[in-house]
Parts: structure tokens; sequence; C-alpha cells
């Protein structure tokens, strides 16, 4: 049970709670643990006479002195603890007084310039985030774009269609390859849900591709394909465009159709071998179980097992009625469960790998019961990702985003369904009932959201 304790009584070992937003203060977090002297000093520093301290989260037993107006165990000082330091002679206790004031002013005047650089520092980093956030967005919009100008062409100039498919792969490789790694970033759904979809698949499926080394023109089969894996629906009715496992077997074959459809178009675009490959395997699995041909791996091209996994995750993620939609925690778990018998191992672990353990348009509980939105992945570290922090004490705008893997002592406790995070937090962190990914360079350690060594 949270206690509180006088700010000249902080030790190393520690677990405490600061009252406030994250920028009334230099730490990234309000509650964690004392690791330095220096953290004691900044703590100090804030103006503040008490502050609140877990002793269940602590590594020691509270200072002998009244906390909070109850006598509790104390340090070894014995009465008077840390202010037990000045005890002696009155002589030299007063010089050593006046020194202790003289210091003290100037830690203050210390610790309020480092406070007041590192909200700058906060500030400018948000500033920065949200101009990669407007950006990505802007890049995925026009991407989208393009893609619906090509499939809206598909009838009637299908030549010219797969010019501009080809062209925006190519765009969207050279821009992925510009950069020594590339991570995913959640991005507002658009109202082009077709579009999405297949933008969502292409990126991912590319991602892929690049962690697994693969060629050029591999990588063009793959983007081609992938944005053109549903080509086959474009002259369909709308009610045989979507998978309803509890419909009739002609509804169910009117739906499975459109890969064959697919193919057909494919070849009047003039597609390379490849691109066609991948639209006439992306429902195909590696134990059979998929169709049209119920393939097994064997038979399978590498880029199909790619986009087959990736489809499979994004149809889990957005299906054509909400009530059925996993979260991308969620999807990724019911592909790893799948992974032995459905698809290409290597592949699946790296696409999970690629994810992260909780994806981007996760929401999360973190191990200090704070409640955050995933917004981006980092490949290296599956269960650290990029999070968006709800805190009701800071505005929306300036919601504290914090890299988990640079937080040792902070993690992810559990992914949560949307429809259970409290209603405040919900609003706050507004995450999107759709999944929409575009990727970008992966962000650099920054040493501002680090806590003092």
């Amino acid at each position: 049970m949270a206690q509180t304790v006088a700010v000249e009584d902080l030790q190393i070992g520690m677990f405490i709670q600061l009252e406030g937003g994250w920028l009334s203060h230099p730490f990234p977090v309000s509650s964690f643990k004392l690791s330095t002297s220096q953290q004691i000093v900044s703590v100090r520093g804030l103006g503040l006479k008490q502050v609140r301290w877990v002793p269940e989260q602590s590594d020691l037993q509270p200072p002998t002195e009244h906390i909070s107006g109850s006598p509790v165990a104390t340090g070894a000082s014995g009465n008077g603890g840390a202010r037990s330091v000045l005890a002696g002679d009155e002589a030299a206790g007063a010089a050593q007084a006046d020194s202790a004031g003289f210091v003290s002013v100037v830690s203050v005047v210390s610790v309020v310039s480092e406070l007041e650089a590192a909200a700058a520092r906060m500030r400018q980093r948000l500033e920065q985030e949200r101009e990669a956030a407007q950006r990505c967005s802007r890049q995925h919009s026009e991407a989208c774009k393009a893609l619906r100008e090509a499939l809206d062409d598909v009838a009637a100039r299908p030549q010219q269609a797969a010019r501009v498919t080809q062209a925006l792969t190519r765009a969207i490789l050279d821009k992925m390859l510009s950069s020594p790694e590339q991570g995913i970033r959640i991005v507002g759904p658009g109202a082009d849900v077709e579009a999405a979809h297949a933008m969502n698949v292409s990126v991912i499926a590319l991602l892929i591709g690049r962690s697994l080394g693969l060629p050029e023109q591999e990588m063009l089969d793959v983007g081609v394909g992938a944005l053109l894996h549903d080509v086959g629906k474009q002259a369909m009715e709308e009610r045989h465009c979507h998978l309803d496992e509890a419909g009739t077997p002609a509804l169910l074959q009117a739906y499975r159709s459109h890969v064959v459809r697919g193919v057909r178009v494919a070849e009047r675009m003039g597609l390379s071998a490849g691109a066609v490959t991948v639209i006439a395997q992306h429902h195909e699995f590696a134990d059979g179980s998929g169709f049209p041909q119920a393939l097994r791996l064997d038979k399978l091209s590498l880029a199909s097992r790619i986009v087959a996994i990736v489809n499979r995750y994004d149809n889990l993620c957005n299906p054509q009625s909400r009530a059925l939609a996993l979260t991308p925690h969620e999807a990724v778990a019911t592909l790893f469960a799948q992974g032995r018998s459905r698809f290409d191992g290597a592949v699946l672990n790296t696409f999970i790998r690629l994810m992260g353990v909780y994806p981007a348009g996760s929401t999360v509980q973190l191990t200090d019961d704070r409640y955050a939105l995933v917004v981006g992945a980092n490949s290296s570290r599956p269960l650290k990702p990029r999070v968006l922090v709800y805190d009701p004490q800071v505005p929306r705008d300036e919601a504290l985003l914090m890299e988990l893997d640079q937080m040792p002592d902070l993690g992810i406790r559990r992914s949560i369904p949307m429809h259970k995070v409290p209603k405040p937090a919900l609003v706050y962190l507004d995450p999107s009932p759709r999944v929409s990914y575009f990727f970008e360079p992966l962000p650099c350690a920054t040493p501002e959201v680090e806590l003092a060594a």
C-alpha cells in the first residue's frame, strides 16, 4: 500500500510515485524505483515536501521517522535519520548548515534548469513524433489513392493498371530500402477499406521479404501480387466478396471464385509469372487446407507463403463483421497456434519478429497498471514496442510516448480488447476500430526518455 515519505528521507531502492504530469519532472515515468543519488537530488529539487512511495515494490524498509504522521521503522542513523548528519559540535554544525544551504540553493537552480531542459526536449520529441505520424499517414493515403486509381482502371485499361501498380510497388520498395531498418506504424484507416487491406498486406509482406533477403525481382513480385491479390473481386457482387463460413455452399463457392477470376485478370494485365502465382496461391496453406487447389508447402512459391500469412492476419484483425475482429495481439497468437501445420515456419517466425508479440494497434496494460496503445513495433525487441500512454493529468496532444526497449523496469502485463479498456482511457488513446499500417525508419534510441543511470 502506498504511503508518503518526506523527500529528505528518500533512499535508493524506494519505489516512488510523483504527482502531476510527466512534463512536471525530468523523469520519463511518474512511478519508478530510485536507483541513483542524482535521482534523489532531482526529486528534492522539485519543491515537494513529501512524495508517495510503495514499500511492497521497494528494495528496503522505510527510514525511522514519522511518515504521514505514523511512526515507522527507520535506518541505522537512529533518531533524525538523514537529518542527524548535521548533529555534533554546535559551531561546526552551524557552519555545515550554512554550507549545505548554499549547496542546496545551487542544487535547486541546477535542477530547475534540468527540468526546463528536459521539458523542452520532451516537447521537441513530441513535435517530431507528430510530424512523423503525419508524414506516414500522408504517404499511406497517397499510396492508397494511387492503388485505387489502378483498381478502377483494371476492367477498361488493364495494362495501364498494371503499370501504375508496378510503379507504386517500385516506389514503396525504393523507400523501404533507403534506410538500414524499417518498422511498422499504425495509421488512420481512411475510407477505402479495400485499398487499405491491400496496402496492409503489401507493406508487411515486403518487410518480411526484406528480412528474408529476397532478391529484387522476387520483392517486386511480392509487392505487386500483394497489392492485387484480391483483384478478382472487382467485378463480383459485394455479398460474394467476403467469407461467410456459416453461409451456404453456393455462397462459399462464389467467394472462393475470386482467386480464379483474379488469375485471369492478372494475365490480361500482363503481370509477371511470380506476381500471378501470388494471386493464385494467396489462400493456399502449407497443410493443403487452402483453396482453390489445396496445394501443400512444396508446391507454394515463397512469395505466396509470405502473402498468405499476412493476408490471414489482416483478415483476422479487419473482418467484414467488426464483432468478429481480433486484436492484433490475438491475431498473432492465433497464427502462432496454427503455425506448425498451416504456414511456412521460417516465414511465420519472421512475421512475428517483425510485428512483435504486441503489434501496433494493440491496447495493453503496462506492468505499472497504466493503459497504453502500441503505436510502433521494434523487431529486435518483440516484447518492447513503442507505446502511447494514458495519463489523465496530461493533455492528449502532449501524451507520453515511450520506447519500452529503453525502460528495463517497465513492460507490458497483458493485451486488452478495446471493449475492456476503461472508457476514459479508450477515449484518450483513441484506437482505430480498423487496423491500418505503413512503414517508417525505425526510431533511434533517445536518451531523454531513459531513467538517469
